[in-house]
């Protein structure tokens, strides 16, 4: 109050003193009537009075004094004005002494650097309490909240960590933060900001870790749209959006899970649109759908279905900033680029929160919670062209896989069809709904031969295989003949910048094409990890009993959801725009299951037996840092993360033999092996991102060996899973999930598997047999 007082009162000093100099150029001005004024002493301070109001001997009544006083007076007023707000000032700095001079110099730094996030420390007699600082997005200001259960601090140090083989100590203290919250979100994309969003609603405080700011989350990159049953272009049932769902998986999917989906997305699209969502529309005002591959009418007999409701071709961009602003709305707490380490498991197994890293100052953040839901994404990074953000590094995965529990599916990568060729960003499914053309060299629309009723529009990985056997038969078009053409030239100028602006933009960036009158260079890329932590349809993780006897076991406290997450609804191929869908009912699940589960919101938390829990993490963050083979054998981050970009990227392609997969086993092993030697430069913990990255390396290792590995022992062909070697998709021995582990005895790899659920959720719904997939 006190800042803006003085900024006022200055304000109205130079207003006064423009009308003197004004007063004494101009010999009107002398002459002028007497004005007066009626200002109490609230309008004093914030009126914005015009300088002709004054000169110099114009007297202005106070109503507060009841007096008359001339300008003179006025400026006297504004100089004691002036001197109260500096003795005010000097008495809060001495009181800032007062209370620590570490403290104030903190306190004096962050106020007075703009753009940085803020954060404020109070002590006491025994513990120090964090204040808990967080920018509100909405109007910009600094918000500080503290409470019995705000962050406390220690330090954790260690004489007795080893590094190859010697006493190593850990450098500096590692000041560790506690955190107590009912529930803890981990990624900020679409699925986690719909988690914490139900959370929230339930009355649960959540806090939300995220790497990156919330709307640089990979989600935004998401162009095509979402699929619901709404029927706004034509006559629609969720259950005909079931059957097309679990034809695209090539029956691996789980069709509980899959009904579960289905029959929510209706509902979810109009929650989407309450919440502020702008989507396309029709003529009539209602949400505009547009055709997408692998989607039918009538199970597959009555033609194209029109089921994918978007915004434009930028439709993750708007559902992102979408839910972020309802995120912001229901209060979540945000911790913004916090890299999550590892998960806190307790004795019996159960999840207990997540141990985490503030990247701006190297503090590590132990969020204790009762529900930790992983949101992290996927891994498309483990591979060398991706349309996947570089932030894509499979982190929750990792987390989970230290954790000892399984991977699941993870053989099965899609390729998207058209990504821009050499660039490898995204040309959304949606061009092709809209009308868009795939030619070869010969100027063929080759895909009438492949999928005669589908065409173009048929699911992604046989359209990605198409594509590969017109390259692999010469008729690639380009000087190397090594990609396909995508034509949108034919279609009205006008459409293309309505619907499709975004794609517009990218080709003519990115390969340098104008859409209205040149084909796109496009050839099929990494773009979506149909595999994950095995979840159920309720979102909770599962990990089968080590004796077999249940492989539907629920590990207490852990829920994931999105591309993190494996339901299994995508099963061996994701239809195109299932994953947004995916992304909004299952953060939703997850928030409801929370709820279901009888936890009360501020519950309190059970002690850990051991007060160091976490340790292990901070150990394996501290050998990462200070790892040293000698300059001969040590190897940089991006060496390694090269050598298994290309390991993946030329042995777990779209078409797979078994001499590929096993050289790329012993390859990926290998690359592994040599982590030992990854060497970090830079020691710091301030904005390390050296640092970051070897973390981000080391938590794609894992999902690439088992991806590797899955894929090797898999020996059949179904959906993205294509082997050159076993053509046939083989129902009576492969029909079920693989399970991928990372064995910490040995590090190696470790595969087993759990059945499909090959049951619906009720009679709603029938359960659809297996038979020949084709389009």
């Amino acid at each position: 109050m006190r800042r803006s007082h003085h900024g006022v009162t200055q304000s109205l000093k130079r207003e006064i003193e423009k009308t003197l100099i004004l007063r004494e150029t101009s010999s009107a001005s002398s002459s002028s009537a007497r004005t007066t004024s009626s200002l109490s002493s609230k309008s004093f301070l914030s009126s914005s009075c015009s300088p002709s109001f004054f000169n110099r001997n114009t007297p202005i009544t106070n109503g507060v004094r009841g007096k008359s006083v001339v300008v003179d007076d006025v400026i006297k007023t504004l100089h004691r004005h002036r001197r109260r707000h500096l003795l005010a000032s000097s008495a809060h700095k001495h009181e800032e002494q007062k209370r620590g001079a570490a403290t104030s110099a903190k306190s004096a730094q962050f106020s007075n650097t703009f753009g940085r996030r803020r954060r404020g420390i109070a002590t006491s007699t025994t513990t120090t309490s964090f204040l808990v600082g967080r920018r509100n997005s909405l109007q910009n200001e600094f918000v500080s909240t503290t409470s019995s259960r705000g962050g406390s601090k220690r330090a954790f140090s260690s004489s007795n960590a080893k590094n190859n083989g010697v006493n190593q100590p850990f450098g500096k203290e590692y000041e560790i933060i506690d955190h107590e919250y009912d529930a803890v979100v981990v990624g900020a994309g679409g699925a986690g900001l719909r988690a914490a969003i139900g959370l929230s609603e339930h009355g649960y405080k959540t806090a939300c870790v995220t790497k990156l700011f919330p709307t640089r989350s990979h989600t935004v990159a998401a162009q095509g749209g979402i699929n619901a049953a709404l029927g706004n272009m034509s006559e629609d049932d969720w259950r005909w959006h079931a059957y097309d769902t679990v034809k695209g998986a090539d029956w691996l999917g789980d069709q509980d899970a899959i009904q579960y989906m289905c029959r929510e997305a209706p509902e979810a699209v109009r929650e989407l649109e309450r919440y502020g969502l702008p989507f396309s529309r029709t003529e009539e005002g209602k949400i505009y759908q547009r055709a997408f591959g692998g989607q039918s009418l009538e199970y597959g007999k009555g033609g194209q279905a029109y089921r994918c409701a978007c915004a434009a071709d930028r439709t993750g961009h708007a559902m992102l900033h979408t839910l972020y602003g309802q995120a912001l709305r229901h209060e979540t707490q945000f911790f913004v680029e916090y890299f999550a380490l590892d998960l806190i498991m307790d004795e019996q197994g159960a999840c207990v929160g997540v141990l985490a890293m503030c990247l701006e100052d190297g503090t590590l953040h132990r969020f204790r919670s009762h529900k930790t839901i992983l949101a992290t994404g996927g891994y498309g990074r483990a591979y060398f062209s991706a349309t996947s953000a570089h932030t894509c590094t499979g982190d929750g995965n990792a987390m989970a896989a230290r954790a000892g529990l399984p991977l699941q599916d993870l053989e099965f990568v899609q390729f998207h069809p058209t990504g821009i060729y050499g660039a490898g960003c995204l040309i959304t499914e949606g061009s092709r709904g809209e009308g868009g053309i795939l030619r070869n060299s010969e100027g063929e629309r080759f895909m009438e031969r492949y999928a005669p009723s589908a065409k173009d529009l048929a699911s992604r990985d046989v359209v990605s295989r198409s594509m590969t056997m017109e390259i692999r038969e010469g008729r690639g078009v380009g000087k190397e003949k090594d990609h396909i053409y995508l034509h949108l030239n034919h279609l009205p100028p006008e459409l293309l910048a309505e619907r499709l602006p975004g794609i517009s933009e990218t080709a003519a960036i990115f390969a340098g094409v104008d859409v209205t009158k040149e084909p796109i260079p496009v050839i099929p890329t990494v773009h979506y990890n149909m595999g994950g932590i095995p979840t159920n349809y309720k979102g909770e993780v599962v990990a089968p009993a080590k004796d077999g006897s249940d492989p539907d076991r629920v590990v207490p406290g852990l829920l994931a959801a999105g591309e993190a997450a494996c339901a299994s609804v995508h099963g061996a191929n994701r239809l195109g725009a299932n994953s947004l869908l995916d992304i909004v009912v299952f953060g939703r699940a997850c928030a409801n299951t929370v709820k279901e589960s009888g936890l009360k919101p501020g519950q309190k938390h059970k002690p850990l037996k051991n007060e160091l829990n976490g340790e292990q993490s901070v150990k394996r963050l501290n050998d990462i840092r200070y790892n040293d083979k000698g300059a001969q054998n040590n190897k940089s981050t991006s060496e390694l993360r090269k050598r298994m970009q290309r390991v993946m990227q030329d042995d777990a392609a779209v078409f797979r033999t078994q001499e590929t997969l096993a050289e790329g086993c012993m390859k990926i092993d290998q690359v592994a092996k040599e982590m030992e030697s990854l060497h970090v430069t830079d020691k710091s913990l301030v904005w390390n991102t050296d640092l970051v990255e070897a973390l981000e390396l080391h938590n794609l290792m894992p999902n690439a060996r088992i991806t590797m590995h899955g894929a090797e022992q898999r020996k059949e062909s179904r959906g993205a899973h294509a082997r050159e070697d076993f053509p046939d998709r083989l129902d009576d021995t492969w029909m079920k999930h693989t399970l991928g582990y990372i064995e910490e005895k040995d590090d190696s790899v470790k595969i087993d598997y759990r059945p499909v659920h090959h049951y619906t959720l009720d009679k709603e719904m029938d359960v659809i047999p297996p038979m020949k997939r084709v389009y």
